[in-house]
């Protein structure tokens, strides 16, 4: 589950920034995709860190 949060916020972070900078459809879709991506990869070494620290 955090691995699917990561890529929504980072989805909706990179559309964020993408307007701020005023890019169009095209940039806001290439910043969303590229901001999921790197937070989906985030998400999941957290994941990892997590389970392994639970195991004890």
């Amino acid at each position: 589950m955090i691995i699917v949060a990561a890529i929504i916020l980072g989805a909706f972070l990179g559309d964020r920034r993408a307007r701020s900078i005023g890019g169009n459809g095209k940039d806001r879709m290439q910043y969303a995709a590229a901001h999921a991506l790197g937070f989906a990869v985030l998400g999941l070494f957290l994941t990892i860190i997590i389970d392994r620290l639970m195991r004890g």
